[in-house]
């Protein structure tokens, strides 16, 4: 089935964002040295995947490529929301290390605002919401009339 053209460029832009995101993403978090630990390897595996999954993908998009970037996607959007819990988690104990006495809104304010930035790993899930914009309905995965 083809593709209306305006579609093919707006899934084209898209791509091209999400790359761009994905390449990003897993720069920034090599130069952070967010590899101290499995917890922090996690997403920096997973978005290089994304990176070669992208291209792979851009070369000769299919059924099956269509499939593995939702899955990743998912993933992306997954690893995303436990980040941002163990962002928040994180900080928490390191507020109260600082501040033992601190509760309630304090705490809540302190750690939004503190030495890990809490909602960064939501990125790793607006990657993800990209990424399944890219797919949805993909003309790949529709099935061929004879």
């Amino acid at each position: 089935m083809d593709e209306i053209p305006a579609l093919a460029r707006l899934r084209a832009m898209l791509l091209g964002t999400l790359a761009f995101g994905v390449i990003g993403m897993t720069v920034e978090l090599l130069l952070l040295g967010h590899v101290d630990s499995t917890w922090q390897w996690i997403p920096v595996v997973l978005l290089g995947a994304s990176v070669l999954l992208l291209a792979w993908h851009a070369a000769t998009p299919s059924r099956v490529t269509v499939r593995a970037l939702q899955a990743t996607m998912v993933l992306l959007i997954i690893t995303g929301g436990i980040g941002v819990g163990l962002h928040y988690d994180g900080n928490v104990e390191f507020e109260l290390e600082m501040y033992p006495d601190a509760r309630g809104l304090e705490l809540v304010t302190k750690t939004l605002t503190g030495a890990t930035p809490v909602l960064a790993p939501g990125t790793m899930a607006l990657l993800g919401l990209v990424g399944l914009a890219v797919v949805y309905r993909h003309p790949a995965t529709e099935e061929r009339k004879s």
